[in-house]
């Protein structure tokens, strides 16, 4: 992204001038034609701080920016931690990383990043840019353009994020450095210190003429977390829902109006019931590798090329062991926070037969590899025009690297469970179990299993022409035209076994397979409940789980549980069996959006001065064409099969059907800019600009899917629209800074957007021509004859039909299977659902405070902000069912304080953000609401030079020292969804810059 003309200050001149040799600078940097000003080498915190104050003081918008301390040395050792420190960025954070960025309030698909200007394609399979893709040795520094200009890409509403990176000609001669550390994460159960190596190198000729810049870095983290929840989430009722099926208000999951209910909820409040409660021990091994190589060229001075190759590889291996209880929803006896949205304090049922205590395992692992290649031309054609001329084709893969899925699940259970109860009262729940703690391995039997590969590739060819001409008299004019070719392809396929009421008999496995493990210790930084309010004697904590070998279970439970065919219809495995993953995507879900977008755009810059006070405004308009083909592959359906307690199947037909969908739309975005000087050294902006956000992927596929996997009450589906409209958003910026001494300031901005054409995403029941073998006369004669009861109304079915009706059998591992009959049974019912535009406009505004403050030359600083941010565009909790709501809107702070002075530095850094909406849906249970909790964390890193060997420097970083953990709830806060405890996690290394 080429900066533009700007006036600026006696003061930013000789800012820049002294930061002129520092690192090498970014593709962005300003030149400075003074002579007289002595060149000075500033680096280290104090330099990265007077650089991005640079910035922004001179952007002719509202930019922030953070900046390379030195070369290869950049604030954190993470894009996303760094960039948080900017007041309006949050991050959302993965296995206690930093991933991606919300900005004012717009979560990661709402921003746009772009690496030297280049739209980047992404490994997520959405918009969204994953950070952790990212080392952070490699980058200059990376700007946040809040305001929006003609030559700013489109797609970001919140902000446009570009990341710079290595220039060798912006700073001649040869500089290098080498960096090794050593990482130890706290979080992991059996993990180790891990290495981390980075190095850099830069030479130029010595006429000045060619450059080249290589970096590289490989980096290792063993890192764990361990989690409570309820990942099926709660379901939500008004007050008046019972489970009284004799009259008219009974839902299942209601509870009863009796004495079974303490301080049950009235008939007008709402409450929410909990589905399950699960532990999860998860242990993960990432290995990132990034390099890259810029070669430039500059025969003369007016004309400079430059060349280069980025490559980015990610490999993440997860293993996790968990246990959990499913609530059946049959009788309770529950005690109820007060209402009018009312959650149980304390859930419990007990069961007259035992049932199951289940465990899962996984083991799987996968691949984020990105490459792009790039070529720029600058020719500064006169003194009057410069054109620049950038190509780049880049593409970024997500995909399996594990031989058994890019994802899976392996499930076993005991039925030992008497009774289960949760207690909600304290940080995570706490489950107690009759006869849970009791169990033996002798008492496990393998359930269901799902083996997924998810492959993901998106790749963006984009050329783009940029020019500026200046007016003899004053002025100049930005032009450019961008093409862009942008396409995502989403391939799924899943290999999934629905016998989750058991298969086998207990006993078949060696119980050497079954390693005991305790629980609650393991929750070291979170507090839970104990059932003290209840009656502590009446409950039997669980505090046991079996570890169990998953690859160990999984060959001994293929030998057993193949049958010698499949049933027609049956995706199986590569390995020939259920107990693995397939590679044959062309018999599941295949997703390609492609998009081809035109932009045009010319914006007029003037400088001048009203009285005393220099100004520049900056007047722009942006064209933007968008053309959008979804094909979608997706497998036909054409019977199903009741094979599970509550699990139907749908019967693939074998044919895929190919569906395409396309759609179009244009902008004219036109853009303002104002900047003035009032008095020397405070500033005041405005402006005003017109943005779009694009519609997801997944909101644009092409054809209609259902989801293999149904329940006896029917299935669900997803469909999407390539005519979906962009959000639009009319923003308005306001921000007056004060620049009272070198290198320190203060500012306030307002802002406010305007935005139209939200998507929601909303179930529309359809019925389908597949029969349910859950919903006819049979079932209909075992509900009358043996109840509610899934397992037994299928026992029933098979002891009465079995021997006279062939699609009433037992397969070869004995699990009961019921074929739909189209003489009898109902079609099926999906819920679809759809993505629509919304007509409403919703605002959006906030306020961001700013203090960056350096105390002389005593070497002692702080950096400061904070951000309010409001919407009308909120979640209602009391009201049941989908809603349109922004999400990530939340409050931040952070305080920065470091010292730097005679080769030590320390610097410590809080961030805090408020708790914010998350999403509209819950695991199993459809619309209902979901919030990340407030959240703060404390960093540090202490640096210091060895005075015997020039260019050595040792440090230690610390990262949320303080072992915070992040909880995830709905409606109320007693309503958990997720409570994840990931620790702490500290490095100590070496850094030699040549």
């Amino acid at each position: 992204m080429k900066a533009k003309t700007f006036y600026k200050t006696r003061l930013a001149t000789s800012i820049s001038v002294l930061l002129g040799a520092s690192v090498l600078a970014p593709a962005v940097a300003q030149e400075v034609s003074d002579s007289d000003v002595e060149v000075i080498n500033v680096t280290g915190i104090r330099g990265s701080m007077l650089k991005s104050l640079d910035v922004k003081r001179s952007s002719t918008g509202i930019v922030d920016a953070i900046n390379a301390e030195d070369i290869g040395k950049f604030p954190d050792t993470n894009l996303a931690e760094s960039l948080q420190r900017i007041s309006g960025v949050a991050i959302d954070r993965n296995n206690g990383e930093g991933s991606q960025v919300t900005v004012r309030g717009f979560g990661p698909t709402r921003n746009l990043v772009t690496l030297n200007g280049r739209q980047l394609p992404t490994t997520t399979g959405e918009r969204s840019f994953d950070f952790a893709n990212l080392a952070a040795e490699s980058v200059s520094g990376v700007e946040v353009y809040k305001t929006s200009q003609a030559h700013v890409p489109t797609g970001g509403i919140g902000a446009t994020i570009n990341i710079t990176t290595l220039r060798p000609l912006s700073n001649p001669g040869m500089h290098a450095t080498i960096s090794a550390q050593a990482l130890d994460d706290t979080s992991t159960q059996s993990g180790s210190v891990t290495p981390e190596l980075s190095g850099l190198y830069s030479n130029t000729s010595d006429d000045g003429k060619f450059g080249v810049a290589i970096s590289a870095s490989y980096s290792e983290r063993e890192s764990g977390s361990q989690k409570a929840s309820v990942g099926t989430g709660w379901r939500s009722f008004p007050g008046i829902a019972d489970n009284d099926w004799s009259g008219s208000n009974a839902a299942w999951g209601g509870v009863a109006k009796d004495d079974t209910q303490t301080n049950r909820p009235g008939d007008d409040d709402i409450y929410s019931v909990p589905q399950t409660t699960i532990y999860q021990f998860e242990e993960q091994q990432r290995t990132r590798t990034n390099a890259q190589l810029v070669l430039q060229y500059s025969p003369v001075e007016e004309f400079t090329a430059t060349v280069d190759y980025t490559y980015v590889n990610r490999d993440v291996d997860t293993q996790w062991n968990n246990v959990s209880a499913w609530y059946g929803f049959g009788a309770s006896e529950n005690v109820w926070s007060d209402g009018p949205i009312a959650s149980p304090l304390l859930y419990s049922e007990t069961y007259a037969t035992p049932t199951d205590l289940s465990m899962g395992a996984s083991d799987a692992g996968t691949r984020d590899r990105t490459d792009s290649i790039g070529v720029n031309l600058d020719w500064q054609v006169n003194d009057s025009l410069n054109l620049e001329l950038d190509y780049h084709n880049s593409e970024a893969k997500n995909t399996p690297n594990n031989p058994l899925g890019s994802s899976n699940q392996l499930a076993m259970a005991g039925f030992v469970r008497t009774s289960a109860a949760t207690d909600f009262t304290g940080d995570y729940p706490v489950l107690a179990v009759g006869g849970g703690n009791a169990i033996q391995p002798s008492d496990m039997i393998v359930t269901g299993s799902v083996f997924t590969n998810v492959r993901n590739q998106a790749e963006i060819e984009q050329t783009q022409l940029r020019g500026e001409y200046v007016f003899d008299n004053g002025g100049s004019i930005d032009f450019g035209v961008s093409l862009t070719d942008a396409s995502n392809h989403s391939q799924e396929v899943n290999v999934q076994r629905n016998n989750w009421g058991g298969e086998g008999t207990a006993g078949q496995f060696d119980d050497a397979l079954f390693p005991r493990e305790t629980i609650h210790d393991k929750f070291d930084d979170v507090d839970g409940g104990n059932f003290n309010d209840f009656g502590p004697e009446n409950y039997d904590i669980l505090n046991t789980y079996f570890a169990f070998d998953f690859e160990g279970i999984r060959s001994a439970a293929e030998a057993l549980f193949t049958p010698a065919s499949f049933a027609d219809g049956t995706l199986v495995g590569d390995c020939g069996s259920l107990f693995c993953p397939s590679s044959d995507y062309a018999a599941a879900t295949d997703q390609l959006t492609e998009e081809e977008m035109t932009a045009v755009y010319l914006q007029y810059n003037y400088q001048g001065e009203i009285g005393d006070m220099p100004y520049d405004v900056h007047v722009g308009l942006r064209y933007e064409e968008t053309d959008i083909t979804a094909t979608s592959a997706v497998p036909e359906y054409n019977g199903a099969r009741w094979e599970g307690t509550t699990e139907v199947t749908l019967l693939a037909s074998g044919i895929q059907e190919f569906q395409t969908r396309t759609g179009s739309y244009t902008h004219t975005l036109p853009s303002i800019n104002f900047n003035i000087e009032v008095v020397e050294d405070v500033m005041l902006r405005a402006a005003y600009s017109e943005t779009i956000g694009r519609p997801s992927y997944g909101d644009m596929i092409g054809g209609q899917t259902l989801n293999q996997g149904a329940r006896i009450t029917g299935g669900t589906g997803n469909t999407g629209d390539p005519g979906l409209k962009p959000l639009e958003s009319t923003n308005i910026d306001l921000s007056a800074e004060w620049y009272y001494a070198e290198g320190s300031y203060a500012s306030v901005g307002y802002f406010t957007k305007d935005v139209t054409n939200f998507i929601s995403t909303a179930p529309i029941s359809t019925t389908f021509d597949i029969v349910n073998p859950a919903d006819g006369p049979y079932q209909s004669e075992a509900l009358a004859a043996v109840g509610n009861d899934g397992l037994a109304q299928r026992e029933y079915i098979f002891e009465t039909y079995g021997a006279t009706d062939p699609n009433v059998f037992k397969d070869d591992s004995g699990n009961i299977i019921i074929i739909g009959n189209p003489a009898s049974d109902a079609a099926m019912t999906f819920d679809i659902f759809t993505p629509v535009n919304d007509s409403e406009e919703r605002t959006f505004d906030g306020w961001e405070f700013t203090l960056q403050h350096l105390f002389g030359d005593t070497g002692f600083g702080l950096f400061t902000n904070y951000t309010l941010v409001n919407t009308e565009n909120e979640y209602d909790n009391f009201v049941i069912g989908d809603q349109i709501a922004e999400q990530g809107i939340s409050d931040t702070a952070n305080f920065v304080a470091f010292y730097e002075a005679n080769g030590f530095s320390a610097r410590i850094a809080y961030n805090w953000r408020d708790k914010f909406y998350v999403s509209g849906f819950q695991g199993d249970v459809g619309p209902a609401p979901v919030y990340t909790e407030e959240y703060s964390q404390v960093d540090f890193n202490i640096g210091y030079d060895i005075p015997q060997i020039k260019g050595l420097n040792v440090f230690i970083q610390g990262i949320n020292i303080t072992n915070e953990y992040t909880r995830n709830s709905g409606r109320t806060e007693i309503d958990v969804l997720d409570v994840t405890q990931t620790g702490a996690r500290y490095s100590i290394g070496a850094r030699y810059t040549f």
